[in-house]
């Protein structure tokens, strides 16, 4: 069924449901969402990889709801988990949440939420009312579960969101322990943005028999952000972020840096040149982010500039240019930093900003992009050639070994 042909109607939501989505803006299903629903409806296993921004949010809750609702149950008894969502970061954890309390506004379906970094009493004050989803980082869901306050021997579907982060962040022991309190009939959803072979290594052990959904070529990004990647001497680019933002009015503005303290410093140096600026990385505590994050969202800060923890779970749906003020040490993490823009169907810019020193980083970006980014000179703000270090060997016989075994295996190794 193609998108044009396809109407909310036509994928057999409750009518509530249908209502919320009207009263939300939502006008057509997005392309991950059409084929997933059905499939999940029909309680299939499913492995899917879907762009960032594509709406695989909706995808997987709508018919987790659904499915609740449709569910006859005593609303003063104590509710079992029905579905467990399974995310690597609290902001990512915050972002499904509000999407599901969306979609099941007033509706008697309760929607809880854990991570790490706040008080853990607050979050079993909310658990022993009872809930029926729970979305979830690993770390403090075994808290919960190691101290009794939950149990998911109830438990009808598991999803696991942004997969492919949850194992960059090396949570492969946790949901091992995580799986052992689960019933092993149950329904299994592997959502990642980007399939490689250890995504589809990890779904032979999770799934049985499953739909495999990909909505866009691996590794690609959303084709509304147009991506500029800029040559400029590494002692310019405060001088040259300073005139994006300021001389052309470019907010709000999202720039990653690839440290704490690049961030800091950055902000310090943006700050000084009266930007409104904040920093937003992992020491900062759980309430200090969410506010920054607020004020952002709200244009009382003209630039957030952060580390890649904000990579993912981040949306913001008026978030028209991204900066990298150097690039990732790992490549994957470029398609999701630039994803921030560009987010359901809006267009975007990502100017990325390359010194020499950064040539193989820019090679692994490129292999995983399978594609070269021109390099642009900005005009007052060319790169002084004679501070130019020899050329590296960019494509040497051994970068092209490598390529050639990325595209094999559809990824990082």
């Amino acid at each position: 069924m193609s998108s044009d042909a396809c109407s909310w109607g036509s994928l057999c939501l409750h009518a509530h449901l249908l209502n919320n989505l009207a009263q939300l803006g939502y006008q057509q299903p997005t392309p991950i969402q059409i084929q997933a629903i059905p499939a999940i409806l029909a309680k299939r296993d499913m492995l899917a990889g879907a762009q960032t921004g594509t709406g695989k949010t909706a995808a997987f809750a709508l018919p987790i709801l659904h499915r609740l609702m449709s569910q006859p149950f005593d609303k003063g008894a104590f509710r079992a988990i029905g579905a467990l969502v399974l995310v690597p970061t609290r902001e990512l954890a915050l972002q499904v949440q509000q999407s599901f309390v969306n979609y099941a506004q007033d509706t008697d379906i309760r929607i809880g939420v854990a991570y790490g970094g706040v008080s853990i009493a607050a979050q079993v004050e909310v658990f022993n009312a009872g809930i029926d989803v729970l979305i979830a980082t690993p770390g403090r869901l075994l808290d919960h579960l190691g101290q009794g306050v939950l149990t998911l021997n109830q438990l009808q579907t598991l999803v696991f969101d942004e997969a492919d982060r949850m194992l960059d962040m090396g949570f492969m022991d946790e949901i091992q322990a995580i799986l052992k309190q689960v019933p092993a009939n149950r329904q299994t959803l592997l959502f990642s943005a980007t399939l490689d072979d250890r995504i589809f290594n990890l779904s032979k052990s999770l799934l049985r028999e499953p739909q495999c959904i990909e909505v866009a070529k691996r590794n690609t990004t959303a084709s509304q952000v147009e991506q500029r990647l800029y040559a400029i001497d590494s002692d310019r680019k405060v001088e040259f972020v300073c005139h994006l933002v300021r001389t052309l009015n470019w907010q709000p503005v999202l720039i990653f840096s690839r440290t704490k303290q690049g961030v800091d410093r950055l902000v310090q140096q943006l700050n000084q040149q009266h930007i409104a600026t904040q920093a937003f990385h992992g020491d900062l505590s759980q309430g200090a982010r969410e506010q920054v994050l607020q004020a952002f969202k709200a244009g009382k800060i003209q630039v957030l500039v952060a580390t890649d923890v904000a990579a993912r779970g981040l949306d913001i749906a008026e978030l028209n240019y991204v900066i990298n003020f150097e690039l990732p040490f790992i490549a994957e993490d470029y398609i999701h930093r630039i994803g921030r823009t560009g987010r359901a169907g809006n267009a975007g810019l990502a100017v990325t900003l390359f010194s020499p020193e950064d040539a193989l980083l820019l090679e692994e970006v490129e292999t995983v992009l399978d594609k070269r980014l021109a390099q642009q000179w900005y005009p007052g703000f060319e790169p002084d050639l004679d501070k130019l270090p020899p050329e590296p060997r960019r494509h040497s016989k051994a970068a092209q070994k490598q390529r050639a075994k990325r595209r094999a295996h559809g990824g990082r190794k």
